[in-house]
């Protein structure tokens, strides 16, 4: 008796300790919005890069906790990117046409992904955004230029996704963070609505901000143009005018911060209150796997992690499961409750979201009580704030005020201290008395509550364990289809394709096509680089064979190391750039790829149409570089210069450059000889 004395008294205090409050859920009074699904974004800078080369069964596992419905993020959408040859955040992904008169679907990996994606969910969204143009739309300008040219251009995307990958695209964009053009979407609506294979595509404008809405309500031909208002990191909140178009609002892109913890409450919270504060019926993520080089802008921003095809390992982050709640619960075409009668902000901090199945058989409640600080959501437009344990009263009213049992599933997210999260856990049933029932929730956590008994926490066996890039390295690339791109490398500006030569010694070669500048989203011009391998590389020998054309060629071609960065700011990388240029014989030593801090400089035997080798030895405070077996040059590097870094290799302005039997290996065990110093005569 005395131990249930105690118990009750406990019990008194920890309610007298707590806040109370009362939501009701009900639909009587009707329905909120269509709840149009939650997604994740391949693209926006070859974020997938490294994942399609992973071993297959990783591979397979990785895109099990993806897509497979009812597992992992069972993610409801597929945003992918169209190819504009351009850097875009992480890297450049290659365009269907490169050209007015080239058009091919077999470039990228974007194709692949989608393939995978429906294979796993038939029923998955796909939805496509360019982010940069070739540079023969618009004359490197614009994309609205030309308008129907550009519309042409996409529908043709539309149409190749159709016929090579059987794929029905259902939403595309116009263009990534960029100002939208009236006549252009105008254009692209109606060739969309031309022909019976694209007429159901629907067309999302903005991708900025929600002052896209002001020219929707004034101009009614726009309006029937555009299906859908997204909009990039809107920190949970719309606009007035936004919501009185009546059109659905989405979060077109947004979370876009690293994926531990404290990026999983970030997610938490967005996926609610998005809802909650903007009436927006989807959320996209940037990105959907950080399938790049920790080295590159926005390291782990994915939803989950894998960028290590060579050890096959990969780490299934907390945004996965912090998805599930809803994906795992939801599907597109279910109603959110309306505000206040299913709908709303907790009291004492957080939110809670309540969808109802078409049929009214089945609803689903998120309950979300993330504390953190807004901080770590990128773009925030809310204060921080903080949530305090409560006690919330949920009553159950009209024709759900029967349901008998809901399913419950718990995160707690723990940030510091040491204790472990627990995610995505079965928790205790609740059996609602006359409708009603009573949780004492805590900061920082994750509740779905479902009449749904599905519902799975898939797991496999742990991955492989984490190894550094091999090394040595080599690539002949004997082994890829034409078109594909070589695995491990990743361009950050230009691109390169395998293509198959006529020529017996070097067979299929790694070719950058690129002739002119893009329409660039980021400006990385004019030099190209692909880099790879491990930032941590000091002391290494990079070679590979070249070839510089004299139809379409760029006048030379380098190679790399010790190379400090990519993404946006790659026409900034430094590092040792060792450049030799064909139509003149002479190269130079750079300590950045702007060439604008010289090293050494000199004439050499490199002539265009013939194979030639380069050789780049990276020995602590020395550079040596070979053509061939000839030494061109030693010299010793500045102390201001970078002490690791990517390999990497590339050519100094756009044009055909063939690469092959490229290799990178140790020097620390390289022996230079002493007569292999250049005198100051030799100097530039």
């Amino acid at each position: 008796m005395r131990c249930v004395v105690l118990l009750l008294l406990l019990l008194l205090v920890a309610i007298a300790l707590t806040c109370q409050a009362g939501y009701v859920i009900d639909y009587s009074t009707g329905l909120g919005r269509t709840f149009d699904g939650i997604g994740g974004l391949s693209g926006g800078g070859a974020t997938s890069k490294l994942l399609i080369n992973y071993p297959k069964a990783e591979r397979d596992e990785i895109l099990d906790y993806l897509f497979k419905p009812n597992f992992g993020a069972s993610l409801q959408i597929l945003k992918v990117e169209i190819g504009g040859d351009a850097q875009s955040t992480d890297g450049t992904e290659s365009s269907h046409m490169h050209e007015s008169w080239d058009e091919n679907y077999e470039r990228g990996y974007e194709w692949w992904l989608i393939t995978e994606a429906k294979k796993r969910n038939p029923d998955i969204k796909l939805c496509a955004l360019a982010w940069a143009f070739p540079g023969w739309l618009g004359k490197g300008n614009s994309p609205y230029v030309y308008p129907n040219e550009t519309a042409r251009y996409i529908v043709k995307w539309i149409l190749g996704a159709r016929k090579f990958y059987n794929a029905s695209i259902d939403f595309v964009g116009i263009w990534n963070e960029r100002d939208y053009d009236v006549t252009y979407v105008k254009v692209l609506k109606d060739m969309l609505m031309s022909s019976s294979l694209t007429s159901s595509v629907k067309v999302i404008v903005g991708d900025g901000d929600w002052s896209v809405s002001d020219a929707v309500l004034r101009d009614p031909s726009f309006a029937s143009a555009v299906d859908i208002i997204g909009v990039h990191y809107p920190g949970t909140t719309s606009s007035d005018a936004s919501v009185k178009t009546g059109k659905p609002l989405w979060a077109s892109e947004d979370y876009s911060t690293f994926n531990n913890d404290v990026g999983a409450g970030c997610w938490a919270r967005i996926l609610n209150q998005n809802y909650v504060n903007g009436y927006m019926t989807s959320t996209i993520s940037w990105n959907l796997i950080a399938s790049y080089y920790d080295k590159l802008p926005f390291a782990r921003d994915g939803l989950m992690t894998a960028q290590e095809p060579w050890s096959g390992h990969y780490v299934v982050e907390s945004p996965i499961w912090v998805s599930a709640h809803t994906t795992q619960f939801t599907q597109i075409g279910w109603n959110y409750l309306k505000h206040g009668h299913g709908v709303g902000k907790l009291d004492h901090g957080g939110s809670y979201v309540t969808l109802i199945s078409p049929d009214k058989k089945h609803i689903t409640i998120i309950i979300e009580t993330m504390s953190h600080d807004h901080s770590v959501c990128i773009r925030p437009d809310l204060p921080p704030y903080t949530v305090v344990a409560q006690q919330a009263t949920f009553q159950l009213a009209g024709k759900l005020a029967g349901i008998e049992q809901l399913y419950v599933w718990k995160t707690q997210l723990n940030f510091g201290g040491g204790k472990k999260s627990s995610l995505f856990e079965p928790d205790t049933s609740i059996k609602p008395f006359s409708g009603i029932f009573t949780m004492l929730l805590y900061p920082d956590q994750l509740y779905t509550l479902t009449t749904l008994s599905a519902g799975t926490k898939g797991a496999y066996r742990q991955p492989p364990p984490s190894k550094p890039f091999p090394l040595p390295y080599t690539d002949d690339f004997e082994g890829y289809a034409e078109f594909s791109e070589a695995y491990n490398f990743a361009p950050q500006s230009g691109v390169w394709e395998v293509r198959q030569t006529n020529d017996p010694t070097h067979g299929k070669v790694n070719r950058q096509v690129i002739l002119h500048d893009p329409i660039y989203w980021c400006n990385t011009g004019p030099s190209t680089l692909n880099l790879g391998g491990n930032y941590a590389w000091a002391n290494v020998r990079v070679s590979v064979d070249i070839l510089i054309p004299s139809a379409n060629g760029s006048r030379g071609a380098f190679v790399a190391g010790r190379v400090d960065g990519g993404g946006c700011d790659a026409n900034n990388a430094h590092g040792v750039f060792f450049t030799v240029f064909a139509h003149n014989g002479s190269y130079i030593v750079t300590a950045s790829i702007s060439r604008q801090t010289v090293l050494v400089s000199g004439t050499c035997s490199v002539v265009l149409d013939k194979w030639f080798s380069l050789q780049l030895i990276l020995k602590d405070h020395q550079a040596y570089g070979f053509l061939g077996t000839q030494k061109l040059f030693s010299a010793t590097l500045p102390a201001t210069m970078p002490k690791n870094g990517f390999a990497a290799y590339g050519t100094p302005e756009y044009g055909y450059a063939d690469f092959d039997n490229f290799a990178v290996d140790s020097a620390d065990g390289a022996v230079i000889s002493p007569d292999d110093v250049i005198s100051d005569s030799d100097k530039l």
